[in-house]
């Protein structure tokens, strides 16, 4: 056996798919399972308060904040699972599916037409939200989420305030909380003015001043509707200017409708919310391996230079498409960079320029920042090799 596949076969839990989030979510159905004999109407209240907490933006920033606060003296195993901190979702997947389950069993048990109704919006959410149906069908996921998920918030509350004994109950004030989480973002709705540049038809180098100068390895939500629909972009922020840019590449009807239009507002709500560029911290050298618009997300830390890195960038001719002063500014703090020109040198090789990368810095891990197939297949290649990797996973 070689060496490459001893490594292989001790990382093969970090594949698909037994990745952390899928056993976070493992972990939420046993212990549900292991309370089989409780009361299904408290259940569903903590598995719903679950799934709403863990997709609320102070808790995710939160989460992050405890996770990379791990010294870069603690034993790289350790701080490579600590870097998988964004794999949270799956505590949401658990929560929601269990809430589910267990409701089925209050529906079924008091046969109320509200219940039943309930339960069917429950149903749908976690119907449209099957990986394939939510890549194919994005628009309606996100709308089902919203609006079903909002009705059925206000009919469970009618729901349970018809029980006796309800009002200041244990389960009484975690739906409060759940109300409280869900209703925060949008205390803070607001439409801001927004400078757009447009280097090309490609993409739009979005610039906000509105108060607000977000963390690094931060994102923000953006809308023209804001009922409708969401996108969430890397934030960023340069050291020593207040604000922050979006680098927003044309991939759908939204953000070609953005590019093509340059809109003078946008709707932002909540706060910047951590993300899996936020882990750089965990480790005394990275590795940011982008493609395309990929970089937005890698240049607030390549500007900082809080962690010491090295850029392996992968994009059709790169002036022309995000402009000279972008490419200059990231050539300033990384000169060493290897930019990889597809429009003429062709497709890369990015799991070799990686570990290329990797070795030569002496780093101890890498963030990869591109579209879903390019991500998995890069991360999974280096961990597969016994190298710590990680990116976006697009869990629900």
């Amino acid at each position: 056996m070689t060496a490459l596949e001893t490594t292989a076969r001790g990382t093969w839990l970090r594949r698909r798919p037994f990745t952390h989030h899928n056993r976070l979510a493992a972990a939420v159905v046993l212990v549900n399972l292991a309370l089989f004999g409780a009361d299904p109407a408290d259940m569903v209240v903590a598995n719903l308060t679950l799934a709403v907490l863990v997709r609320q933006q102070h808790v995710i920033n939160l989460f992050f904040r405890v996770a990379t606060s791990a010294p870069t003296t603690w034993p790289l195993k350790v701080r490579w699972t600590l870097g998988k901190v964004y794999h949270f979702g799956g505590l949401h997947v658990g929560g929601t599916v269990c809430a589910t389950a267990w409701f089925a069993v209050v529906a079924w048990t008091t046969a109320d037409p509200l219940a039943w109704v309930i339960l069917a919006l429950l149903v749908g959410m976690v119907v449209f939200a099957l990986p394939r149906l939510r890549a194919r069908k994005h628009d309606l996921f996100e709308r089902t989420h919203r609006f079903a998920g909002w009705t059925t918030l206000v009919l469970f509350a009618v729901h349970s305030a018809a029980q006796p004994g309800f009002f200041g109950s244990v389960p009484f004030w975690l739906l409060v909380l759940v109300v409280v989480s869900v209703a925060l973002p949008w205390l803070r709705l607001r439409k801001v003015p927004v400078r757009i540049v447009r280097p090309s038809n490609h993409v739009a180098l979005v610039s906000f001043d509105y108060g607000v100068t977000p963390f690094a390895g931060s994102s923000t939500a953006v809308s023209r509707n804001p009922l409708l629909e969401w996108h969430s972009f890397a934030n960023v922020p340069a050291p020593g200017r207040s604000g922050f840019r979006l680098t927003i590449s044309r991939a759908g009807d939204w953000t070609g409708a953005l590019i093509d239009d340059l809109p003078t507002h946008l709707w932002v709500k909540g706060v910047p919310t951590a993300g899996v560029g936020n882990i750089d911290k965990l480790f005394t050298r990275v590795v940011w391996v982008a493609t395309g618009s990929g970089i937005g997300p890698c240049l607030p830390h390549l500007l900082s230079g809080d962690t010491p890195s090295r850029l392996v960038w992968s994009t059709r001719d790169p002036r022309a498409t995000y402009g000279d002063d972008l490419v200059d500014e990231i050539l300033g703090v990384q000169p060493h960079a290897v930019v990889w020109d597809t429009g003429r040198d062709g497709k890369p090789d990015l799991v070799e320029l990686a570990l290329r990368a990797h070795r030569e810095f002496e780093a101890e891990a890498v963030i990869c920042i591109s579209n879903k197939k390019t991500t998995w297949h890069v991360v999974e290649s280096l961990e597969a090799r016994g190298v710590p990797a990680f990116g976006a996973i697009w869990d629900s």
